[in-house]
């Protein structure tokens, strides 16, 4: 067993040794009742709940000190593309807690070691994680999985701007990061087609053309963040080639900041986006676009097969993108499009923004009779649909922790702070405020419901401060055992047509829709096995996937047998149980409400 570090919250240990039963609810957080949506309160005249900081404090602990591996600078049990945000939640958390160090100090019962502890710990492990993080197999994964790699370090980069004094031998890391940024950005550039769908983000290079939503709101969020934050970088190793350059047209040291080529790339993206038609009647992305007779040698060129299924993440990172948007233009637009995301979001996990309540009465529900899916969550919680029947992958466990980093992003106190010099003369004094007090005033809304989940997600954290992901059930008393059979909790709790799985949760399909199949490969090889899966047949693919399938249960039968009942008394430790992903997620969550709970006071 590990021994706590010095950086560790008083408090926060204390609320952790009970946490598989005690709730926090924060109902009195800023002395707002929870149908307090509307009221102002003036500057200084409540102040935010100590214990909210100090649960913020100890997650960030806990997956540092039971995930994070400082001898080889990673977390790992994450896989490259969730390590990449674990990485973000880290930078984004110091953020918070060297803005707010002070504000959080002054408040009564609240103990926290001097702010270098924090700094000193968290960025040095980050910069552990900048010689950690896989490089090299992330260069040769699909498109997104490189941007995510971007936008951590820009994160990063932020934070070192914001502390920095031109003292600070942090402040010498601001170089490596925006290289590493730099270098994923350009290495994700070659997924922009236009021959496809009329342009866009293509997700995977090694499969059927598949445009979705993650990739194309990362490219647009990942490029306008470069253009605002991306500060220069003249370091031309390792992967510059002279042939990019020239293309390009810059000469061989020129990646200046603010180059206009990013913003242009961020604003064709959205407009790519916007017209896409992968918006949903509950105005929900979807998770993209297929191309019908694609592996059958069709001439289509249309995204006309759209997978309907629904991922909070998909709702998230374009908030980033939208914010950045506005503070390159100054166009309200982007902010009234992130704004009707956001109520569609909130509205599609069953809660009633005007009442800030549930729109069910939880009294009437329990562990065993639980309120109806709605879309993207139930008993106003945000969920994923796999989140109920414990079988969410590793990615789909990262998802609800990446909407809350972006959504804190676009409704942060100073999200307006940093924007380009031309918004300034465009929108004079007036306009800026005008925009800014009603951005806020609709943030301001949002408190309650993430106060909401909040007290959910910590009704699920275990008796060592690690948090589930299924944060639904921290409503309900599952300590007293969750009874009812899965098969009935199938047919009571989820539509029919909620949409189509996660392929990640049980393996890219294996068929004419995500693989490009080779007739001509009509048996198997050895060459064949070291080929990427759209030169293999499709008869071989499916037998493949099925061997795979057998050997998997083969290994379920030489494991232990577990327990019948040990689901029943904590549903979250099902399937992966809980993770990195999931005490990311919680991160991001207590983040969230810290953050945006600053407009109630």
């Amino acid at each position: 067993m590990r021994v706590p570090p010095s950086v560790v919250v008083v408090v926060a240990l204390a609320s952790v040794a009970n946490a598989a039963t005690t709730k926090v609810h924060y109902d009195s957080l800023f002395n707002l009742s929870s149908t307090d949506a509307t009221t102002t309160t003036a500057p200084g005249a409540s102040r935010p709940d100590p214990q909210l900081f100090a649960d913020l404090c100890a997650s960030i602990n806990v997956m540092q000190n039971h995930y994070f591996e400082n001898w080889i600078g990673t977390w790992p049990d994450a896989i490259d593309w969730t390590r990449a945000v674990m990485g973000t939640h880290i930078a984004g958390a110091l953020r918070t807690i060297t803005e707010d160090f002070e504000l959080a100090r002054s408040q009564p019962n609240l103990v926290i070691p001097p702010l270098a502890n924090f700094i000193g710990r968290y960025f040095g492990e980050l910069i552990a994680f900048y010689f950690g993080q896989d490089v090299f197999s992330l260069r040769g994964q699909a498109f997104d999985d490189m941007l995510w790699v971007v936008l951590g370090w820009l994160e990063a980069i932020q934070f070192i701007d914001e502390l920095g004094d031109g003292r600070w031998h942090g402040e010498r890391w601001t170089a490596p990061f925006a290289h590493r940024a730099r270098i994923f950005w350009e290495l994700s550039s070659k997924g922009w087609d236009q021959k496809l769908c009329g342009g866009g983000m293509l997700w995977n290079p090694r499969l059927s053309p598949y445009k979705n939503a993650i990739t194309n709101e990362l490219w647009i969020a990942a490029s306008v963040g470069m253009y605002l934050h991306f500060p220069g970088d003249e370091n031309t190793s390792p992967w510059e080639t002279m042939a990019a350059l020239e293309k390009r047209g810059v000469g061989k040291r020129d990646w200046p900041p603010h180059d206009p080529m990013f913003f242009t790339t961020a604003q064709r993206g959205y407009e790519w986006l916007d017209s896409s038609g992968m918006i949903n009647n509950q105005g929900l992305y979807t998770d993209g676009f297929h191309i019908s007779g694609y592996s059958e040698g069709s001439n289509n060129t249309k995204c006309d097969e759209r997978d309907e299924m629904v991922y909070t993440y998909n709702q998230g990172v374009i908030l980033s993108g939208q914010l950045g948007l506005f503070a390159a233009t100054g166009s309200e637009e982007y902010l009234n499009s992130g704004h009707k995301l956001i109520k569609d979001v909130i509205r599609a996990t069953g809660w009633d923004l005007d009442r800030a309540r549930p729109v069910v009465n939880l009294d009437d529900y329990h562990a065993n009779l639980l309120p109806s899916w709605k879309g993207l969550g139930r008993a106003g919680v945000l969920e994923e649909a796999c989140d109920i029947f414990g079988t969410c992958s590793q990615d789909a466990q990262t998802f609800k922790g990446i909407w809350m980093h972006h959504f804190t992003t676009f409704c942060s106190p100073n999200s307006l702070d940093k924007l380009m010099p031309i918004v300034g003369f465009k929108l004079g004094r007036d306009g800026l405020a005008r925009i800014k007090t009603k951005h806020f005033a609709e943030c301001k809304k949002y408190v309650p419901w993430l106060r909401h989940n909040a007290a959910a997600a910590l009704g699920t954290r275990d008796e060592h401060g690690k948090y589930g992901m299924w944060w639904t059930i921290g409503l309900f008393p599952w300590q007293q055992g969750l009874k009812m059979s899965w098969e009935d909790l199938e047919l009571s709790v989820l539509p029919p047509d909620h949409g189509e799985d996660d392929y990640r949760n049980r393996g890219v399909p294996h068929n004419e829709v995500w693989m490009v199949v080779n007739p001509d490969i009509t048996s198997p090889t050895e060459e064949e096995n070291e080929l990427p899966a759209q030169h293999i047949s499709l008869q071989r693919q499916k037998v493949a996937y099925m061997q795979m399938g057998k050997e998997d249960m083969r290994k379920r039968e030489l494991r232990p047998a577990p327990q019948k009942e040990a689901w029943n008394n904590d549903p979250n430790t099902r399937g992966r149980g809980r993770t990195v992903e999931t005490q990311g997620g919680a991160v991001a969550l207590l983040r969230a409400l810290w953050v945006v709970s600053k407009h109630t006071y």
